[in-house]
């Protein structure tokens, strides 16, 4: 393989594109086991930067690998890098608007990726999606260097302070797990703030929500995490009449004293789907 410097002699991280280069071997080696690169796979690798991720993902089995990079310079750099490997395709580009097919028309099946920290919200809304609106065809896994902040909410239980409405949105839309911490000495510069590799296995359709229960559970995910510190009976007081909101929630195994954060996903479904049907 080539060296890392190759072609990118001078360049600095810069701030404004989130960069910072990880440079610790073992998380590395993390992320693609993590990833189970298979014959077939075509994965999709956000911000490569100088490839010392990309050079791993290439010498493992997968057939394809397309990269989108926004920094023109580090696009360069990475051309001269990797440009005789024909797995190999990049794109300059904001991942957030430039097409993510690949070459030859087709979707990739899994996505691997130090993503900037500053667009993590939109980019998960990208590549997995909203409940009321998910990405089809689900990519078969994404495995995504995080903010170990928004890893806790994307993984948290709930009666854990990070349970979030982020939290019920991801888990029911994927299966979430960690792989591993990654503090910031991993990385060149190192960051403010402690990272994290999770792994994310998005749903097939047939589980996932139904549009009108997708969007009955957002509205109240929205209503209720508003005012997380209040009890539902006070944030959800106009989904629906008194008695029946009580019914509803106990038949859901939810007490209507408790607070957004103790309920869990599955316990939200079953509140939408009951008040739907009252309707």
């Amino acid at each position: 393989m080539h060296s890392e410097a190759m072609g990118f002699s001078g360049h600095q991280a810069r701030k404004r594109f989130g960069q910072h280069w990880l440079r610790d071997a073992s998380v590395l080696e993390a992320i693609i086991a993590a990833a189970d690169l298979q014959p077939d796979d075509r994965v999709l690798e956000v911000g490569p930067g100088r490839g010392v991720l990309t050079e791993r993902l290439l010498a493992s089995k997968a057939a394809l690998i397309q990269a989108i990079e926004l920094d023109r310079d580090l696009v360069a750099g990475l051309t001269e890098r990797f440009s005789t490997d024909s797995r190999f395709h990049l794109r300059q580009g904001d991942v957030l608007e430039t097409p993510l097919e690949l070459p030859d028309g087709m979707a990739a099946n899994k996505v691997v990726a130090n993503i900037p920290y500053n667009i993590t919200g939109p980019l998960l809304d990208r590549l997995i999606g909203r409940l009321d609106r998910p990405v089809d065809p689900p990519y078969q896994r994404l495995v995504l260097l995080v903010q170990k902040e928004v890893a806790e909410r994307i993984r948290a239980r709930p009666g854990q302070s990070s349970f979030s409405a982020l939290s019920v949105r991801m888990q029911l839309l994927a299966e979430c797990r960690s792989v591993c911490p990654v503090p910031p000495r991993c990385f060149q510069p190192p960051p403010k703030v402690q990272s994290e590799v999770i792994a994310l296995d998005p749903y097939p359709a047939e589980r996932r929500l139904d549009l009108v229960r997708a969007r009955q559970v957002e509205s109240l995910l929205k209503q209720a995490f508003l005012s997380r510190r209040k009890m539902l009976r006070n944030t959800l007081a106009g989904v629906a009449a008194p008695d029946h909101l009580q019914a509803v929630a106990a038949n859901a195994g939810i007490n209507l004293q408790q607070r957004p954060q103790e309920i869990s996903p599955q316990a939200w479904v079953a509140l939408a789907t009951g008040l739907n049907q009252g309707d």
